[in-house]
């Protein structure tokens, strides 16, 4: 193995007369270490010149709360999905149980992971192996995918939020997640012990998750008193309905038969081919997580199609953590001068910030307003519903700038309908699968 040069002396030495040799370093230093870097290195033109108005807006009412969870894929297809719920009843005001969609998701992946690993165990996968630690790690987040969550849709439809409220647990899932992971890991070494008991060690795992979810989260209901008031006051009453029929009724929107969209910039994977993620899904047996790799330009003319021609919010999932202005609810690439303060080029293009480890999508929103330009076809900027409460931004309302867009925004789910010909044929082909750690992979 190659000697690693240790930092001497000398070199530090270097280091410090290198710093104070730059003549705007220190007072780098003393602006940040005041005020932060983000307040120090905001590009104040780019900020205050960056509209806020939009040609084309579906806004959604008064925005939803994560709290302290990762269920934003899920939040943010219910946001979707609440859209269409509250035109059918016409209701100014509606939100579906996030908590009811959770606890689904997590029993079934609970099943999922057993059976997956239960899969590999019998087949002789060593308990060390890069794909075993990788899935062991990675166990019970809240993350997920469109597809996900439209699998425990399909299964389990949904319920009005005040029907299986919020607990302490869905709004701050960090005990209960460690609690199923510790579960499952423990399960996991037993298959390793008792291979001849693999099955009895799935069920009782099974049997444990469910019991441990409902002890955090509650009893969803199976079915339910469906009653409102719609915003001009008239008093509506369905009666007993399902959860699945609540969905099929008032949501019937056909997301179901989205298609994923993803901006894989690596050369390797070429735009318009299928690709999928080894051992990632929730609900066995029901649709594989697959995407279809386009050029990000597509994306953006269909989600702006999405928004102008049928009125409906879209879906997206992105890395938003760069040059974000969180308080004010703002992204833009030039939002921020790192790079000015730091005295460094930060240069990496899209297809090598994925290559190396700099950017995967961790977050999924809404886009709920467009800004086109007047040739009806060029965007220019992008109104995003967020579930981080209405205390940040315009009321919870992010703003985008398209050139933002290009270079962080990696999948968006739309209509099959929308596809042409070339991209429906390459849909029926099987999938490219990654491995289980790809960035591909990586959960809003």
């Amino acid at each position: 193995m190659t000697e690693i040069k240790p930092l001497n002396e000398t070199r530090l030495e270097e280091l410090r007369e290198g710093f104070e040799s730059g003549a705007s370093n220190r007072l780098a230093m003393n602006a940040v270490t005041t005020s932060g870097i983000d307040k120090v290195a905001r590009n104040y033109d780019r900020s205050r010149l960056l509209q806020r108005h939009f040609s084309v807006t579906v806004d959604n009412g008064e925005v939803t709360n994560q709290n302290r969870s990762g269920r934003c894929w899920l939040f943010s297809s219910l946001n979707a999905a609440r859209f269409i719920a509250k035109k059918s009843m016409d209701m100014d005001q509606f939100e579906l149980s996030q908590n009811y969609a959770m606890y689904y998701d997590k029993l079934e992946r609970v099943n999922y992971f057993l059976r997956d690993v239960a899969a590999l165990v019998r087949a002789g996968e060593p308990a060390d192996s890069q794909l075993m630690l990788h899935l062991l790690a990675d166990v019970m987040g809240d993350g997920g995918q469109w597809t996900m969550a439209m699998n425990i849709y399909k299964k389990y439809g949904a319920v009005p939020k005040p029907l299986f409220p919020e607990t302490q647990s869905s709004a701050n899932t960090s005990q209960m997640n460690y609690e199923l992971r510790s579960m499952l890991h423990t399960q996991v070494a037993r298959m390793y012990a008792e291979p001849a008991r693999i099955d009895e060690i799935v069920d009782e795992g099974v049997e444990a998750g469910h019991r441990m979810l409902t002890i955090h989260l509650g009893e969803p209901p199976k079915s339910f008193d469906w009653e409102w008031t719609d915003k001009d006051g008239t008093f509506h009453r369905d009666g007993e309905i399902t959860p699945v029929e609540f969905w099929n009724k008032y949501i019937n929107a056909g997301f179901e038969d989205y298609v994923c969209l993803v901006d894989d910039p690596r050369a390797e994977h070429p735009k318009g081919r299928k690709i999928g993620i080894e051992h990632l899904g929730n609900v066995a047996g029901g649709d594989p997580t697959e995407y279809l790799n386009v050029p990000n330009q597509f994306m953006k003319d269909c989600a702006r199609k999405i928004m102008t021609e049928q009125g409906i919010p879209v879906w997206f999932g992105a890395d938003c953590h760069p040059m974000m202005d969180r308080d004010n609810g703002a992204w833009a690439t030039d939002l921020f001068e790192y790079g000015s303060v730091y005295d460094f080029d930060f240069d990496l293009d899209k297809e090598q910030r994925v290559r190396f480890g700099d950017s995967a999508m961790n977050h999924a929103m809404a886009f709920c307003g467009v800004d086109v330009a007047d040739d009806g076809t060029t965007t220019r900027r992008w109104r995003v519903e967020n579930s981080w409460g209405d205390k940040i931004a315009d009321k919870g309302y992010f703003t985008m700038s398209d050139d933002w867009f290009s270079e962080y925004v990696y999948e968006i789910a739309v209509p099959k309908s929308m596809l042409p010909e070339e991209y429906l044929q390459a849909l029926a082909e099987p999938a490219q699968m990654l491995p289980a750690w790809d960035p591909m992979g990586a959960l809003a």
